[in-house]
């Protein structure tokens, strides 16, 4: 007998076209399509701390983490609830020269072309989600699990953008935000292992 192979064939939601995906080693949580309404909440907390924690241990983490920063002597994961991961930082990372960064780790189980931004924790409550509440973290490391692509966001020029488009001061440019008193240019760095 042949042993399973970690390639599987799977539909793409009901349409005769086949393709091919990684299994991941780590539960996925399920997907919808694009632009529909999924028929249970989506978000439910403790399912996506539960998620998130099982990737934290993830060996690819460091891999990313070693080749967007080459003087990387230690990243040391966040977990226990306290002031720091309420702050949102996952891992605090050290290089060489002694200089800290500290990253909030995003994963999302399938891959998409886009970066989701949560613009509320809780909506009924009015929660703000990460992207316009205050963070103690340096970047958010935005990765897609199954091809271990991670996008680095550094957070106050995210902020920025995300606040002059909240208040409608921003017009479209070539991938800068246009303001009449500058531009809120920010910088997203891509790597994969």
């Amino acid at each position: 007998m042949l042993a399973e192979s970690p390639v599987r064939r799977c539909r793409l939601f009901g349409s005769a076209k086949m393709a091919e995906q990684q299994s991941l080693l780590f539960p996925s949580a399920p997907a919808s399509l694009p632009g529909r309404i999924p028929l249970r909440p989506v978000h439910n907390f403790r399912t996506s701390l539960a998620l998130s924690n099982s990737y934290s241990d993830a060996p690819w983490w460091l891999d990313l983490y070693r080749i967007a920063f080459p003087t990387l002597v230690s990243a040391v994961s966040v977990r226990e609830d306290g002031l720091a991961q309420r702050g949102g930082i996952d891992r605090v990372l050290t290089l060489a020269c002694g200089r800290t960064y500290t990253v909030d780790e995003k994963v999302r189980t399938n891959e998409w072309p886009d970066i989701l931004l949560e613009q509320w924790s809780d909506e009924a409550r009015r929660s703000p989600g990460w992207v316009q509440k205050p963070l103690a973290c340096d970047s958010i490391a935005y990765a897609f699990a199954p091809s271990r692509r991670c996008y680095l966001l550094p957070v106050a020029p995210l902020h920025r953008a995300w606040r002059m488009r909240r208040n409608g001061s921003a017009r479209s440019g070539s991938g800068a935000h246009k303001t009449r008193g500058g531009s809120a240019l920010m910088c997203v760095y891509r790597y994969q292992c």
